[in-house]
């Protein structure tokens, strides 16, 4: 399986020119050059930095020159510090991952998808020059597998449009299920030699996200220890998810997790990756602030240890705060020991 060289250690910037209050105040102070440096001392290789559309356009479509500008900082820290960058569009008009945003009509509407390609042609006229270590990622987590052949035509349209201005630029592209491993197997085969499968991978969801306040069906005081049998994460997870977890079939309801658990979840994605000799990434992983950091540290050693395996590269969720900080000072005490598996 193709290896994506210089994207193999990361971290994600959520929370500075995505999901937050959209203000200058935010845009300007949430991240900064400091925190390129101490992520570039941490070992990372890259940053996946998540940006909605309204940083850089207005209603009407026309560029917000001071969003630009945010985005243009980043690409000069990052290249100030040796760190590689990926620029995700977490939401475009008409569509999010998160239906609080109140974006709809996307998938239904082809004057919405000519707003979505007219910004990445902008975006590819600003930053194709970099393509030796910047990155695009098309579109944040599509969530309905109904949309799975749309979406399938519509990035490959806008791939096509991007390469008219940038020709080697590396493009991720990702599936339903808001980005699901699950979904690898059913993207279009890649456009050229320059595209990137893309996954995230939170699992077993009723782990990493035991406590989150915005899942409905969560009780905000459930908690669940990372050696507890698969029988009862599972009998959990179809009470406070409603759905079964993920990838327990062919274990023992009495084991526990472990490195062969992320294998197997992987193993067809790789498979796919492999025959259609295209790079594997993950976008996105972590575990959420109401575990203890030193089970954090064990699950991150169990998917690190998979990632590496393969050569699968990635970018933990999250550098501060988001509900899953790695700055955060609640990690002060085992974050040594959690950069080894990152």
């Amino acid at each position: 399986m193709k290896t994506w060289k210089g994207y193999q250690k990361g971290i994600n910037l959520g929370g500075w020119l995505s999901q937050c209050d959209d203000t200058e105040e935010t845009y300007s102070t949430f991240v900064q050059e400091k925190d390129i440096e101490i992520i570039k001392g941490w070992g990372m290789d890259h940053v996946r930095l998540p940006f909605d559309y309204e940083l850089i356009e207005d209603k009407e479509g026309n560029p917000v020159e001071s969003g630009y500008q945010h985005l243009m900082d980043a690409v000069d820290w990052c290249g100030k510090y040796g760190l590689n960058l990926i620029l995700d569009l977490h939401k475009t008009m008409g569509y999010s991952f998160d239906d609080a945003h109140h974006e709809t009509g996307f998938f239904e509407s082809e004057k919405l998808q000519a707003r979505f390609y007219a910004l990445w042609e902008k975006m590819a006229s600003r930053f194709g020059k970099y393509s030796d270590r910047v990155a695009f990622e098309l579109l944040n987590e599509v969530t309905d597998k109904s949309y799975c052949q749309l979406w399938n035509q519509i990035s490959r349209e806008c791939i096509s449009r991007i390469r008219k201005i940038a020709p080697d630029t590396k493009i991720l592209v990702g599936g339903y299920w808001n980005n699901s491993v699950d979904s690898v197997k059913d993207l279009d085969m890649p456009f050229d030699e320059n595209i990137i499968y893309n996954f995230h991978c939170y699992e077993p969801l009723i782990f990493t996200h035991q406590g989150a306040p915005w899942i409905p069906t969560m009780d905000t005081s459930f908690r669940i220890n990372i050696d507890a049998p698969y029988k009862d994460m599972d009998k959990a997870g179809v009470k406070y998810l409603q759905q079964v977890t993920t990838g327990f079939s062919g274990f023992s309801s009495e084991d526990t997790l472990s490195a062969k658990y992320f294998e197997k979840i992987f193993s067809e994605a790789i498979s796919v990756a492999e025959e259609r000799d295209v790079a594997l990434y993950c976008g996105e992983y972590g575990v959420i602030d109401r575990v203890t950091p030193e089970e954090t540290v064990k699950w991150y050693s169990m998917i690190n240890e998979v990632f590496t395996r393969y050569g699968i590269g990635r970018s933990a969720w999250n550098y501060k705060k988001m509900d899953f900080g790695i700055a955060d000072d609640r990690m002060d005490a085992v974050r040594s020991d959690l950069l080894k598996y990152l």
